[in-house]
């Protein structure tokens, strides 16, 4: 009998995650049927993409209430084949909020429930430690901190190690991919990673430009290359670009990590990228923004010091943060100036990366949590 899996992720970055996950599960039992909320990745990895998380990513209390009526159909989508379709398997991937209250739904109707990259409890809002433990038969985390965490609180865990230090590498020659781009060698490169979520494009993205703007008059020869997310539309992100004409940027949709390694720095959006961009071991700037309300609201929850996951990592902050009201174009441009003409700053940055790519272990974690959601899914057979 063919066994079932659904898998629910919301936006690029687990999208990419999940589909690793399914290529690896397809190595057990290649008639495993996969239905997913997912995108171009689970596509290409033989799952049945059923709703697009193209629409759906959005980051911000403000921003949520905005698309409310997306995510709650969404919701209501996946809840109906969980109700219905009683899978063998939920797969849970990032996505928190959203995933949370379909990880409810599945517990309540008898499905076991795979959390994989989940909510970061130990960083804010700890307390819903308890709600997981309720509804998660099983957290696949990332980092070896948080098995301790779970433990403590009697939620199932296992450390199944980093995806990305399998995933982030270039896989194609740098002088041949600055052919590809129309990139120079002879100049530096700065790029600019805006995130994969249409809201994160329209606080972000104006940011970027008017620091690229800021960098061309002190550094001419400077390069810009703006990477688009798989999420994204070339089209649609080069709309925000309309007020920044004098400005020469490359749209790239591309493998990341390829961008990345054409880069001499990084201004980034906080997320999935600053580990990606560390792991690729490329100094940056991290920025962030969102509505106003929703900040006053995070600040409130989180318990720790610095939101860049490298900084996390390292437990220290190697990687200047700005952040709301602190992501001003002159600011972030200073510290991009830094990086690019102070040699013993940028040694010192790409030496403390270095260290944060040792602290996330060895290959194997798209293997190793296929394995895990395999074992699950044979558990009481």
């Amino acid at each position: 009998m063919t066994q079932k899996i659904l898998i629910s992720a919301g936006e690029a970055s687990g999208d990419l995650h999940a589909a690793n996950l399914v290529r690896e599960l397809k190595k057990l039992d290649a008639n495993i049927d996969v239905k997913a909320m997912g995108g171009d990745n689970l596509k290409a990895a033989g799952a049945d993409v059923i709703i697009d998380c193209a629409e759906l990513a959005v980051v911000g209390i403000v921003e949520v209430l905005i698309n409310y009526r997306k995510i709650k159909r969404a919701l209501d989508q996946l809840a109906d084949i969980v109700r219905n379709e009683k899978p063998d398997l939920l797969i849970l991937v990032d996505y928190q909020e959203f995933n949370m209250k379909l990880a409810q739904i599945a517990k309540a109707n008898g499905v076991k429930v795979l959390f994989y990259i989940g909510p970061q409890v130990w960083a804010w809002r700890p307390k819903r430690v308890h709600k997981i433990r309720q509804r998660v038969d099983m957290m696949a985390v990332l980092f070896p901190f948080e098995v301790a965490f779970y433990e403590d609180a009697d939620v199932p865990v296992k450390f199944v190690g980093n995806p990305l230090v399998d995933e982030v590498y270039a896989n194609t020659d740098k002088r041949e991919l600055l052919s590809k781009y129309d990139l120079s060698p002879d100049k530096k490169i700065v790029g600019l990673f805006p995130g994969s979520r249409r809201s994160e494009i329209k606080k972000i993205l104006p940011i970027q430009l008017a620091t690229a703007q800021y960098l061309q008059k002190s550094h001419p020869d400077l390069q810009f290359v703006l990477a688009v997310a798989s999420t994204l539309k070339v089209e649609e992100v080069k709309l925000y670009c309309a007020e920044h004409q004098e400005l020469e940027i490359k749209f790239v949709q591309d493998r990341p990590y390829n961008i990345m390694s054409t880069c001499d720095a990084i201004i980034t959006a906080s997320g999935t990228a600053t580990l990606e961009i560390g792991l690729m071991e490329i100094p940056c700037a991290i920025t962030y923004r969102i509505s106003p309300i929703s900040y006053a609201i995070f600040k409130r929850m989180i318990s720790i010091e610095n939101v860049g996951l490298v900084n996390i990592v390292a437990e220290k902050r190697i990687v200047n943060e700005f952040i709301q009201d602190d992501a001003k174009p002159e600011k972030i441009g200073q510290e991009i100036i830094r990086i690019l003409d102070d040699e013993e700053y940028r040694d010192t940055m790409v030496h403390n990366l270095k260290q944060v790519k040792q602290k996330l272990g060895t290959e194997g974690g798209s293997k190793n949590v296929a394995e895990l959601a395999f074992n699950m899914l044979n558990l009481n057979e």
